[in-house]
């Protein structure tokens, strides 16, 4: 009796390897045109944020396209890719709240060292929560300039703006928290 033997050609696994490849963008693509706006509505209804919410979106189509070949049902990639951009939104979230957090801590810190025992201590708790009130482009300006010394030039190559909007936004900071202790002003008489 003869012997059979199965010889599988050189590049065989390769091809299929590419061929598969293939098959997940194909599919992929065929769902990118309504995937990608759901995705940023999906990220913005959580973060309020356009910018924030096109990283979410970006990053949550970029997993998708990576785990693709592990979603069984491609019938159901609407509701998988719903999941992975409100939890990757979700941590987005969370991180910017931590952040938030840890510099109202800093700033409260920093001002409380800075002012002297018993002096002006209601005053100081306007001044924090003028601070911590700010929209945050202003509010690490303000805190670059005053809290850190950092002059326009080196806050402006800090956060990649032009020295221009350093300024401007360290104007509007200043004018804001101005308004907001304004109570603590003592009129002088002049007009």
């Amino acid at each position: 009796m003869q012997e059979l033997v199965l010889v599988q050609p050189q590049g065989t696994a390769k091809a299929m390897q590419a061929r598969d490849a293939d098959e997940t963008r194909l599919a992929f693509e065929a769902f990118l045109p309504e995937s990608g706006p759901l995705a940023f509505r999906i990220a913005r209804s959580v973060l309020r944020n356009d910018a924030d919410a096109e990283d979410v979106a970006q990053e949550s189509l970029l997993r998708a396209y990576r785990k693709l070949d592990r979603l069984r049902d491609r019938t159901r990639f609407r509701a998988w890719l719903v999941r992975i951009t409100y939890r990757l939104a979700l941590d987005r979230a969370r991180a910017r709240k931590r952040s938030q957090e840890r510099e109202a801590l800093w700033v409260r810190e920093t001002a409380r060292s800075s002012v002297a025992p018993g002096a002006g201590g209601d005053f100081q708790a306007q001044l924090e929560k003028a601070v911590e009130e700010l929209p945050e482009k202003l509010r690490i300006v303000l805190l670059l300039a005053a809290m850190e010394g950092h002059t326009m030039e080196e806050i402006a190559a800090l956060l990649d703006v032009p020295p221009g909007t350093v300024k401007s936004r360290l104007f509007f900071a200043r004018k804001k928290v101005a308004e907001k202790l304004r109570c603590f002003v003592k009129p002088t008489g002049k007009p």
